[in-house]
């Protein structure tokens, strides 16, 4: 009953995160095309702030309801539960008010002073007001992953993602005269109206859902402080997201004032930056949506089963979903390395796109593989070494922004994130490896898909030029078909992949 749960959510989640990812890019593809990626670039400074904003307000004390939740659901009882997800939400709406005063009443200074545009400054005087349903529904989001229900955080946040588009399409057509500033603040404005939808639809799910909680019988109260232990788990999450997404922001500020030292223009040097960050990122990250979904799952599988001493299934699920892991990342850089410039003109008409998401091909398989285990690390108990390399990663790359865009331009941002997402991916993926004693055979599980990936990927695109394929979408799905097709085929062949295993990620 329990497996067949999980994989029902694991599918919940994977397509809705896939819908989610495609709405989102073809909404920028549709935005790019009417303020440009200067404007795109300028969207980025601001979402960075808010993603600073956001973070504080959500990231930790979400994971925190879902580890505590889940506990309470398997040793305690309906009050217990409660009265977790209700301290939670009282200290997310304190961080979020908080985080409004200072982000409205500062919109000027940040602009001018941090971001370096003053046409951000109405758009942040309009973001953080979002910040309150955002708390709200995360805390709501942690408690349904630990009931094991996907549907609810599926279902509010594709309420978002399409409100936000309709509000953005019916009024951008009449501000776009008015310029960039105007543009941006009308994207926040539905930003706000979208989150305060996503959060209607959870509190109604919440309240029904509720009622089922009287089954649930076990210790009066529980065994612990809860604020104190929610505290616990969600500082080490929420100062490393915090930190991180501060230093990130400063990043995202120096990067296109560092590029422009390059013989740029200002403006070239942002529509650089809105072109890595808003355009070709995004495509990148696109595949591994079902990953991301077992990522988020597995935080209350990993935690109950460390807390009830399993550490063999906590092995086993280790070894499967990095294999898992490794193996569609593998197949994904490849394709972008092949069709990168197809895709990169198909969808945003741009050969410099196509470009970067050639050159960024390789990385695939770190940011994947580190995407990955730093989810399941936090479900180990694992979030102060996250947070440690969090940190580390985003010092080494400012420092690293400082000393070397100004010489290398284009070329040393993308050497950069090279370095980082290796950085990261190694710390992450061997931590992992040695809290859940997960073996695997380097050879066999990684470097022969990794050149069987490789190999059909070349193949299949040297054999398709000399046919004549009228289509350039037609042309992407068939070398990508018999890619995916010939790859999964090989793996089966050579016994990378077989029977058991699936069976086994499934368990």
């Amino acid at each position: 009953m329990k497996k067949t749960v999980f994989i029902k959510n694991a599918v919940i989640l994977t397509a809705s995160s896939l819908l989610l990812r495609f709405a989102g890019i073809i909404f920028k593809v549709w935005l790019a095309s009417f303020i440009g990626s200067e404007g795109i670039g300028l969207y980025q400074l601001i979402f960075s702030v808010y993603v600073l904003a956001s973070t504080f307000a959500t990231t930790g004390i979400s994971t925190a309801v879902t580890r505590l939740v889940t506990e309470e659901l398997a040793l305690g009882q309906r009050k217990g539960t409660l009265k977790i997800l209700r301290r939670a939400i009282e200290l997310s709406l304190i961080i979020a008010f908080a985080s409004i005063a200072i982000i409205f009443l500062g919109a000027d200074f940040i602009a001018s002073k941090f971001l370096g545009d003053l046409r951000a400054s109405a758009a942040l005087k309009i973001l953080p007001f979002s910040l309150p349903f955002m708390a709200v529904s995360s805390c709501l989001r942690g408690y349904f992953f630990a009931r094991r229900k996907a549907t609810p955080s599926a279902l509010a946040q594709l309420t978002e993602q399409a409100v936000r588009i309709l509000i953005v399409v019916l009024l951008i057509k009449k501000f776009i005269k008015r310029g960039l500033a105007v543009c941006c603040a009308v994207v926040m404005a539905g930003d706000i109206i979208s989150e305060a939808l996503g959060f209607a639809v959870l509190v109604l799910i919440f309240l029904a859902d509720r009622k089922n909680l009287t089954a649930l019988n076990g210790r009066k109260k529980p065994p612990f402080p809860i604020v104190k232990h929610i505290l616990r788990i969600s500082v080490p999450i929420t100062s490393g997201r915090y930190l991180n997404s501060g230093l990130r922001t400063i990043e995202n500020i120096l990067v296109p004032k560092n590029l422009s030292k390059y013989a740029l223009t200002g403006k070239k040097a942002l529509s650089q930056f809105g072109m890595i960050k808003g355009m070709a990122l995004p495509i990148l990250f696109f595949p591994s949506a079902i990953l991301n979904s077992v990522s988020t799952l597995l935080i209350p599988e990993m935690s109950e089963a460390s807390a009830l001493g399993r550490h063999g299934l906590v092995k086993s699920a280790c070894e499967n979903i990095l294999k898992l892991t490794a193996v569609v990342s593998f197949i994904c850089s490849a394709v972008f390395l092949v069709l990168g410039q197809e895709i990169g003109f198909l969808i945003y008409k741009d050969a410099d796109v196509g470009f970067l998401l050639k050159a960024l091909s390789p990385i695939v398989p770190f940011m994947y593989l580190d995407s990955i285990s730093d989810g399941i690390l936090k479900g180990l108990d694992q979030q102060a070494f996250t947070f440690r390399t969090a940190i580390s990663d985003s010092v080494l790359r400012i420092a690293l922004i400082l000393a070397i865009l100004p010489l290398k331009g284009l070329a040393g941002f993308l050497g950069i994130m090279y370095f980082s997402n290796l950085f990261t991916c190694l710390l992450n993926v061997g931590r992992l490896i040695k809290v859940s004693r997960a073996k695997f055979l380097f050879a066999k599980d990684f470097l022969l898909p990794l050149a069987i990936a490789f190999t059909v990927t070349f193949t299949a695109k040297s054999l398709l030029l000399h046919l004549q394929i009228p289509s350039l979408l037609v042309y992407i799905i068939t070398v990508c078909f018999i890619c995916v097709f010939a790859y999964f085929s090989l793996l089966f062949v050579f016994g990378i992949i077989t029977k058991d295993d699936i069976k086994n990620v499934i368990k």
